[in-house]
């Protein structure tokens, strides 16, 4: 593998094992240091799934440090970053992957389950990025991969509260996205599909043969790097890779007197065409076109 991450600083959050693991093995590979992340063994210290991925790293000449922390607690995010920057000094790579599941329809939630899928997912990553964010910003460079999900994308009947939470993230994603263009922090999301210790009973053997962790972590290596775009979400699983995008119909114009029910059925057709439809890139970009359109519609 090439050595495009030599010198780098990576932290790769619920990297103990599955999705997490792939990724830091995979940077340390690369040339990175690698801080792997994951909740707190028993006695308070760096799991034992931590200090194996480490081990693993270690190994094969690669350097690796276990760090626990879990991401929904902003002050232990907090002192991991700020014991990540007293070891190594900068932070170069922000891998957010750590994630729990409590699948259930929503009528038979709990919503304290709601609450925790949602406070890891998408208020842990929030967490993590700021607290990265500063170091970056100083740095003059940064490179933060996201991970949401297809049940986020497109729905997953049992999935409510994850749904929710990597839905989220898309968003989360897009507006930092424009923040941190200026300092030159890119930031990107994957949506990944393999066969992990999250999907034991759900994926059936002869296809989670094919969905292996390692073959979603080029594309998260890819978006990682220098080479890397800013704002998109890429696909990932079992070797192939797309760029996902959420685009919006041209729409139609429709005057005071004809916007009843019946009235939106009748246009709905026109209006849900999706011929010309196109990304917008950022949420005032939806204002200039809502008022392009009524323009055109009553000069025309």
């Amino acid at each position: 593998m090439d050595r495009d991450f030599e010198g780098q600083v990576a932290v790769v959050t619920g990297a103990g094992a599955g999705l997490g693991r792939a990724h830091a093995t995979a940077l340390a590979k690369a040339g990175a240091r690698v801080v792997v992340n994951d909740i707190a063994g028993p006695d308070g210290g760096p799991s034992a799934a931590a200090q194996a991925v480490v081990d693993e790293i270690e190994a094969v000449g690669g350097t690796a440090v276990a760090e626990p922390a879990d991401v929904a607690d902003r002050a232990q995010v907090a002192a991991l970053v700020a014991r990540v920057l007293s070891r190594w000094g900068r932070i170069d790579v922000l891998v957010s992957n750590a994630g729990i599941l409590r699948d259930r329809s929503f009528a038979r939630m709990e919503m304290a389950d709601f609450d925790r899928v949602v406070a890891v997912h998408l208020t842990g990553t929030a967490n993590i990025c700021h607290a990265v964010w500063g170091a970056m910003r100083d740095q003059g460079a940064g490179r933060i991969v996201l991970t949401t999900s297809c049940s986020g994308l497109y729905g997953n009947f049992g999935q409510a509260n994850y749904a929710a939470a990597k839905m989220g993230i898309v968003g989360l994603m897009k507006t930092l996205r424009q923040e941190g263009a200026k300092y030159d922090i890119r930031v990107n999301a994957i949506a990944p599909l393999a066969a992990t210790g999250m999907t034991d009973g759900i994926i059936p053997d002869a296809e989670a043969a094919l969905l292996v962790p390692e073959a979603v972590s080029p594309a998260v290596l890819f978006l990682a790097s220098g080479a890397a775009p800013s704002g998109v979400i890429m696909g990932a699983g079992a070797g192939a890779y797309s760029v996902i995008e959420v685009v919006e119909s041209a729409g139609v114009y429709l005057p005071p007197e004809a916007r009843s029910p019946s009235d939106f059925a009748r246009a709905f057709p026109r209006m849900s065409d999706m011929t010309g439809a196109r990304t917008l890139e950022t949420g005032f970009d939806q204002t200039g076109k809502f008022l392009a359109t009524v323009a055109a519609a009553k000069n025309g």
